[in-house]
């Protein structure tokens, strides 16, 4: 899956290449410049790549996506039959854009592709469209201009239509003829990428009804449409009467789905399968993403296998445990670059503090005790609860919340048997690939009432808080208080809605923030986080 998206990529940046490229003759002595010269381009420029690809190529290079690609090939239907508009939608990274491009490449059709990412304007995509039909290239000859200037919608219609017909013509010529890297048949398609760009840069929302009725407004049975977005259909509703597209939908990689696109072009599967067994599924909580997963896991992998000497041995139970031993540490920190909370300008800033050499006295407050933002006191007890409620299995609230201060009936520990250890890595294992759990409200708020009222104890231990701070800690605030700071802290990001649980019919919450975070919010409260989080 992966090659094949470099391939892709390959091939249009190729194709762009042919494009904008020029043949040009340059003597020695700037007297003797001539203008340069455009390569002269073909209808077979309109054909994605040279090489043929196979049915067979085709499905196996799209593991998880063989239901859409006969779906897609289903629409394009035989050669020269009419196709209505089709919109291709799904989440990012998902193989919209390859599956098309390639389904193109097998059938050996003519396409004009233009991305709404590049073409931020309507000139820019309009203009777009038509150098590519009349195969015009920019180059220094013709001062990179277009080969027509079209701002209005209008004109496009005009304009495309007289483009159209000149390149259905020259297809018609040539039918018979057609051979490898040729264009195959009549039937031309313009692709538009991206297309839920345009809802930002077209501020008159002109564009995606005109977009949409295009194909209304050409009556061409010759043209198809390929619509492809990120965001569903309904996010384009509107009433102007177009024809609907047909809806195609890309759902997200499941978790089979990405270990089997992985697992197509490693060495040694065997050690990359043990290597998924431990990353993949806390990973697969955070993002399915198959461009930041390959970059997480590249960088993963290469310290996993730091312990080996030979890359491609064939892993054991005892191999298996001393590489997981190894990698443990680095995948909290790996998620946390995938899903970063804290901010970066802050991080920064400390950088920069520490190397211009400025010395803290030792009673101030460093950086390490800092936080970014500004947030209410019973925010950061709440944001606390949150936290502990989902590192600390549900199981342990009695014990690490008693009177006595948690922790303690833990402290005599019976000398662990080789049966209970290897219990153990595997119970540590199951909690590290399940990630934050999640929670329900009525826990969060019981976690809450008891580390403020231990948060009073501990400053009257300590003799640092005075009656302001007993009076916002110690007390129980009202419950509509409460539900304000959590409303808050789900918009901003630190509490998210995990679903809601089918038998007790509520919704359930996950905290979000890395530890390093927590540590920094306990911190500023003068807080014993560590005395209540759960360590295996």
């Amino acid at each position: 899956m992966m090659a094949m998206q470099e391939t892709v990529t390959s091939g249009l940046s190729k194709r762009a290449a042919r494009c904008s490229s020029s043949a040009t003759t340059r003597s020695n002595t700037v007297e003797n410049r001539k203008p340069c010269k455009a390569h002269s381009l073909t209808i077979d420029e309109l054909v994605f790549g040279r090489e043929p690809l196979s049915l067979d190529d085709l499905l196996s290079s799209f593991p998880a996506r063989t239901s859409q690609i006969l779906e897609l090939l289903h629409l394009f239907g035989p050669l020269n039959s009419p196709m209505l508009p089709v919109f291709v939608y799904g989440g990012a990274s998902t193989g919209k854009t390859s599956v098309t491009l390639q389904i193109l490449r097998h059938l050996n059709r003519p396409f004009v592709y233009s991305s709404c990412r590049t073409c931020y304007s309507a000139r820019i995509l309009f203009e777009s469209i038509l150098n590519q039909l009349l195969l015009h290239t920019k180059n220094e000859a013709n001062g990179y201009s277009s080969i027509r200037r079209c701002e209005r919608p209008s004109d496009f219609v005009n304009m495309l239509r007289e483009a159209l017909v000149d390149t259905i013509n020259n297809l018609k010529g040539r039918l018979g003829k057609s051979k490898a890297g040729c264009a195959n048949g009549r039937m031309i398609y313009l692709v538009f990428d991206s297309l839920e760009l345009v809802q930002e840069w077209d501020k008159n929302s002109i564009l995606l009804p005109f977009l949409f009725n295009l194909y209304d407004i050409l009556k061409m049975p010759d043209i198809g449409l390929i619509f492809i977005s990120s965001c569903s259909p309904d996010a384009y509703y509107s009433n102007m009467g177009y024809l609907d597209p047909i809806p195609l939908y890309f759902p997200e990689y499941t978790e089979d789905d990405i270990r089997q696109i992985f697992l197509r072009n490693q060495a040694n599967r065997k050690l990359y399968s043990c290597f998924f067994d431990v990353v993949l599924r806390p990973f697969c909580r955070v993002t399915r993403r198959l461009d930041e997963l390959s970059t997480a896991f590249s960088s993963l992998f290469k310290k996993y296998c730091e312990p080996l000497s030979d890359p491609m041995v064939a892993p054991n139970e005892e191999i298996k445990r001393r590489l997981f031993g190894h990698i443990q540490p680095h995948i909290a920190q790996a998620l946390n670059e995938v899903f970063q909370v804290a901010s970066q300008p802050s991080l920064e800033a400390n950088r920069e503090t520490q190397g211009r050499g400025i010395i803290r006295k030792p009673g101030s407050c460093g950086n390490l005790d800092e936080i970014d933002f500004h947030m209410s006191t019973s925010g950061k007890y709440l944001l606390i609860s949150a936290f502990l409620a989902s590192r600390n299995p549900a199981t342990l609230d009695a014990s690490l919340f008693d009177p006595k201060g948690g922790s303690d009936s833990r402290k005599r520990k019976r000398k662990a048997s080789g049966k209970s250890l290897e219990n153990k890595e595997i119970a540590e294992q199951d909690l590290l690939m399940k990630g934050p759990g999640t929670f329900p409200l009525e826990r969060l708020l019981a976690i809450f009432q008891c580390i403020t009222s231990v948060a009073e104890d501990f400053l009257d231990e300590e003799e640092q808080g005075d009656d302001l701070s007993r009076v916002e800690t110690g007390s129980i605030l009202p419950m509509s208080d409460v539900l304000l700071q959590l409303s808050s802290l789900c918009n901003a990001n630190f509490i998210i809605k995990g679903g809601s649980c089918p038998l007790e019919g509520t919704t359930r919450y996950r905290s979000t923030v890395s530890e390093e975070l927590a540590l920094k919010v306990a911190r500023s409260l003068k807080f014993p986080l560590s005395k209540y989080l759960y360590r295996q």
